[in-house]
């Protein structure tokens, strides 16, 4: 009978000291049995990441994207060479594998790269060996061999990949928070926490600046139809599991609130009112892998231009800036920046089948002097653009509004 693989992904704070990756280390170790064989995705030790970014920018503003990726995917490299020791200290057998080791294969893309597909061998050989594998989170390799990266948050993508390559139900997301709440509990005092939570609500709210779960984690996980548990590193208690929502009883239409600061807008004014330019616009910004919102286009009167602007997030300014500004030099038109907002949203499966979530929002914000900048909606979600000083002030109105406590 072959063993059951468990997957575990520990993030940053989980491994942010020699004494917590030995914690973990001695957690994980009372899971195995005859019958388990135990796959540990890690990111990097707390801020080693951010640190690594700045060493790079402290070299140029414009770091080679493969010199990059080789540099910011070193802090996972430790992190899991730590805590192969730990296991080994027990006297567990473990081994630590790079994403290239691992094989995991990406798209010869730099910093944002996709997942194509990975290769399990070394894997299963070194689980029939009944070692603890440890994987590093992060990261992969491209068709040319070099190390690639697969964006900010990505350890959480790798662990389910994997999981979904090894054949596994389920996937335990360990972090520093036991659970997904209703809002985060760090702005909230008495936000709730979910037992479960649908896919899509995960996906919205992780879109919008929930931290638990990075959304590409959560499609991977919907595509291959595995369970996420989301769980405390420093508590046995369970947490929750994210899921299909035809397996969910909905009671309420919003589930969370979610709000992002880290937003900006990009505005192109005097754009020519010609067919294509917007696909020109969008599809140049696509390639670069930036994701882009709250898209409005205002027709000039009288005239044959028109204005086009969208939100991103505040990362890819920079990035964005330099790939509108080159379009906007070539269209004769005028370029805006604005990061003073913050997206405030509302996210529920049951707005489905529940009338009346916007006109309850956007009363709740208007009653409190809270100005919407600009609306953005879908079957399950409500977003708002707001000034970014009113953020906490939104959350708070809007958690009370629908009863979220």
């Amino acid at each position: 009978m072959s063993k059951k693989i468990i997957v575990q992904k520990f993030g940053g704070t989980s491994v942010g000291s020699p004494e917590k990756i030995k914690a973990v280390a001695n957690r994980t170790s009372k899971l195995l049995d005859d019958n388990k064989s135990i796959v540990i995705v890690v990111s990097a030790m707390g801020n080693t990441t951010n640190q690594l970014v700045k060493l790079a920018k402290e070299i140029t503003t414009e770091p080679n994207p493969r010199e990059y990726d080789a540099l910011v995917s070193t802090g996972e490299n430790v992190s899991a060479s730590l805590l192969a020791m730990s296991f080994q200290s027990l006297g567990i057998n473990a081994i630590s594998l790079t994403g290239a080791q691992a094989g995991i294969l990406t798209q010869d893309l730099h910093a944002k790269a996709k997942i194509l597909t990975i290769k399990t061998e070394r894997i299963q050989k070194e689980l029939n060996n009944n070692k603890v594998v440890i994987i590093t989170g992060f990261q992969g390799i491209n068709p040319n061999s070099d190390i690639t990266t697969i964006g900010r948050g990505g350890s959480d993508t790798s662990a389910v990949a994997l999981a979904a390559a090894l054949e596994c139900e389920e996937c335990e997301i360990y972090t520093d928070v036991d659970g997904v709440y209703t809002t985060d509990p760090r702005k909230i005092k008495d936000a709730q926490k979910l037992t479960e939570v649908s896919y899509e609500e995960m996906l919205e709210m992780a879109s919008l600046g929930a931290k638990v779960l990075h959304p590409r984690a959560v499609e991977c996980a919907k595509e291959n139809n595995i369970i996420l548990h989301v769980r405390s590193s420093f508590e046995l208690t369970e947490g929750t599991r994210v899921k299909e929502a035809n397996k969910l009883e909905v009671n309420k239409p919003v589930t969370g609130v979610a709000v992002k600061e880290n937003e900006a807008i990009i505005s192109m004014i005097g754009v020519p009112d010609t067919p294509g330019i917007a696909g020109e616009i969008f599809s140049e910004l696509a390639n670069n892998g930036i994701n882009v919102d709250m898209i409005i286009q205002n027709v000039l009167e009288k005239t044959d231009s028109n204005n086009i602007s969208f939100s991103i997030a505040e990362d890819d300014l920079d990035q964005t800036k330099k790939i509108t500004k080159s379009i906007a030099n070539k269209l004769n038109c005028k370029l805006l920046t604005d990061t003073s907002i913050a997206k405030i949203s509302c996210v529920g499966i049951g707005m489905i089948s529940k009338p009346g979530t916007a006109s309850k929002m956007f009363t709740a914000l208007g009653q409190n002097n809270i100005n919407i900048l600009r609306i953005t909606t879908s079957e399950i979600k409500i977003s708002c653009a707001i000034n970014q000083e009113d953020a906490q002030k939104a959350l708070e109105i809007l958690h009370n509004e629908f009863e979220l406590t």
